[in-house]
């Protein structure tokens, strides 16, 4: 089905309807069994700097800082409390900094609509009391910086369309058997994520692979993942590859790729979002790569393709892959320039539904 609308600038006040009820801001290589080290550095923060291997609290009032790629491992369980700030060091390639809940493992991080959890760069000079203040802008970095440290990262079990049940999921070296995701599970259940925020990320892993604001490998419909802001990351904003789960309430600013990309057959639902300028694609929808069907549906959604006052212009609105199976249902697109446009329209498996674009006169 095929339903597009084409109007002139009519949704200024939709989009920020939209985005003020979703967006809660004004603006090394371990084994499995190395111990925890968290330790106070001279700034404060808590340091962790090795694989996380015992169910673990971060708490409220406290700045935790990676120091590495930090993995939660099979079997163990991450709480961070709401109000928490978790910063990434610099580092790039191998050293690249990031939290990856691994198959198996959960995150359990449940900030709220007054005290967010975030996850930052160690060049972000907010702390606890402006959280606290109701103050989630960082006070230095503008929106638009990216790349000061890597992403989070939530590996599951459930089904991949791919060359085989499981894989190494992008931006992790193949050495680490933490970075495996996929599986026969589609009901796991990796936590819960709740209003959380996650800036300037996406280091440079190698020559065009950088990590992600938000990834998604594998993740099972058991997990919750709702009210989540990527703003500024070096490449996509939220990328699912395969999985069941569901996300909700979404704002996804100036990534340096694409805003919404999905992989290998996702079988989830994304619901209620609002994307803005990414550099990219505001959706690039691959078909699988194997047999194994999946259709997914991205719905309720605004997005603002490109600002002429801040020269940030999107590539291209939709996406798809002659293969492609998504239903795309109730979004609004304004901003859109000269060249900008939606790729394809004929994909078999791909639905339009009251899809609106609001061109210049």
């Amino acid at each position: 089905m095929k339903n597009f609308r084409l109007t002139k600038n009519a949704f200024a006040a939709v989009f920020f309807a939209t985005a003020l009820t979703v967006s809660f801001t004004s603006c090394k290589d371990d084994d499995d069994d190395d111990p925890i080290v968290i330790a106070p550095v001279d700034n404060g923060n808590v340091l962790v700097s090795s694989n996380i291997t015992t169910n673990t609290t971060w708490e409220t009032g406290k700045v935790y800082q990676l120091g590495g790629r930090i993995s939660v491992v099979n079997g163990v369980t991450l709480t961070i409390q709401k109000g928490v700030i978790v910063k990434g060091e610099a580092g790039t390639g191998a050293n690249a900094t990031a939290l990856l809940i691994a198959r198996g493992a959960k995150l359990m991080a449940e900030g709220t609509a007054t005290e967010p959890i975030i996850f930052t760069s160690v060049a972000d000079e907010i702390a606890p009391a402006d959280i606290v203040a109701g103050n989630f802008a960082s006070p230095n970095l503008d929106p638009t910086q990216n790349g000061l440290w890597g992403g989070l990262i939530v590996l599951g079990k459930a089904t991949i369309s791919a060359s085989k049940t499981e894989v190494q999921i992008e931006g992790i070296p193949t050495s680490d058997p933490n970075g495996l995701y996929g599986g026969s599970e589609d009901a796991d259940n990796s936590g819960v994520l709740k209003y959380i925020s996650i800036r300037h990320g996406g280091s440079l892993i190698g020559a065009g692979n950088e990590i992600n604001g938000l990834t998604l490998g594998a993740v099972g419909s058991g997990t919750t993942i709702d009210h989540i802001e990527v703003v500024g990351n070096q490449d996509d904003g939220i990328e699912w590859f395969g999985g069941t789960v569901n996300v909700s309430n979404v704002v996804v600013w100036n990534a340096g790729d694409d805003a919404i990309d999905t992989d290998q057959a996702w079988k989830g639902t994304l619901d209620n979002f609002v994307v803005i300028t990414p550099t990219g694609h505001c959706f690039e929808l691959d078909g699988p790569e194997g047999a194994l069907p999946g259709s997914h549906t991205i719905k309720n959604g605004t997005v603002v393709a490109s600002d002429t006052a801040s020269g940030h212009v999107s590539e291209d609105l939709i996406n798809v892959d002659a293969n492609s199976e998504v239903s795309l249902e109730n979004i609004q697109i304004r901003g859109i320039a000269d060249g900008q446009k939606i790729n394809r329209v004929t994909a078999p498996l791909v639905s339009f539904t009251d899809i609106t674009l609001d061109v210049p006169s």
